[in-house]
């Protein structure tokens, strides 16, 4: 499995990367490998207030669906659009062209206290 060392993992499987004052968010390489090819890719509205580790959106595969967490609080600024079009972008580029939203955080220290790579791929 591929998970950059310079992201940060939540152990629900979503991965964050620091962008500004914003946050891309998207699922790892392990859980859209365990998913299978997605069908669907559910994400939160623009503008939607997010508290860590609530529900954020879905992701259906031919398998199964998986519920999307938020990483860290905040509210959403901009969703990946072209995953409406192309949902495989999770499978085949899951840490570029398949992120799925950023988020404002509310406190960007909470970042700081999601899991290294190291401490991800200790868990799965």
């Amino acid at each position: 499995m591929n998970h950059p060392s310079e992201l940060k993992y939540a152990a629900t499987h979503e991965w964050v990367k620091i962008e500004g004052d914003l946050v891309v968010t998207g699922i790892s390489d392990h859980a859209q490998d365990a998913l299978g090819d997605l069908v669907y890719v559910e994400a939160p509205e623009v503008g939607q207030q997010l508290s860590a580790g609530a529900q954020s959106g879905v992701v259906e595969s031919v398998k199964t669906a998986s519920d999307i967490h938020a990483p860290v609080s905040g509210t959403v600024v901009e969703v990946n659009t072209a995953l409406e079009d192309d949902p495989d972008f999770v499978n085949d580029e899951p840490y570029g062209k398949g992120w799925i939203y950023k988020i404002k955080p509310d406190n960007m220290a909470d970042v700081e206290k999601l899991l290294s790579s190291e401490e991800y791929e200790a868990g799965l």
